[in-house]
């Protein structure tokens, strides 16, 4: 995904009264206001209730399922033939904004993880804050990974987290 066809859908979407947060790789660059890598996907989170629409849009527009072994009704991709990748995070916001994944006890983002305000092509836009970024547990860190959370760290005046010290 390119930072022109990133922000493109974010405004297309802010258009539309559609309200998203990026999340991972992207999520990370429009914290830091500029691209630092390149980004396979664009991971995204999603209200439930925003869902239907939002699927059908991109399904109007040639985007369609892909299949992976962790796809869920709350997490999955859609693709289009042109290589775009779309890695959606379905939350249903419980009475103190809370974003819960999934069934009980599968995951939830706590509602300060939804105050991020970032950048990407110079479209301001909402994504997960660079705190909750840099506080995933639960799977094996990449050297981007780390690269990211450093950045996030420099950027946010941020301690670096235990797992990232090595």
């Amino acid at each position: 995904m390119k930072a022109a066809d990133v922000a493109e859908f974010c405004r297309h979407l802010q258009e539309l009264g559609i309200p998203i947060w990026l999340d991972g790789g992207w999520g990370v660059d429009a914290l830091l206001g500029e691209q630092t890598r390149p980004h396979d996907d664009l991971d995204i989170v999603v209200e439930e209730r925003n869902l239907l629409r939002l699927r059908g849009l991109l399904e109007a527009e040639g985007f369609k399922d892909v299949p992976r072994a962790d796809t869920r009704p709350w997490n999955f991709v859609l693709g289009h033939d042109d290589g775009r990748l779309v890695d959606f995070h379905v939350v249903a916001f419980d009475a103190i904004g809370n974003g819960i994944c999934g069934p009980p006890g599968t995951g939830q983002y706590p509602a300060a993880a939804f105050e991020g305000i970032g950048s990407v092509n110079g479209l301001s836009v909402r994504c997960l804050t660079a705190d909750y970024q840099i506080s995933r547990t639960g799977y094996e860190p990449r050297d981007k990974d780390l690269r990211d959370v450093r950045a996030l760290c420099a950027r946010f005046d941020l301690p670096l987290p235990v797992t990232f010290n090595s």
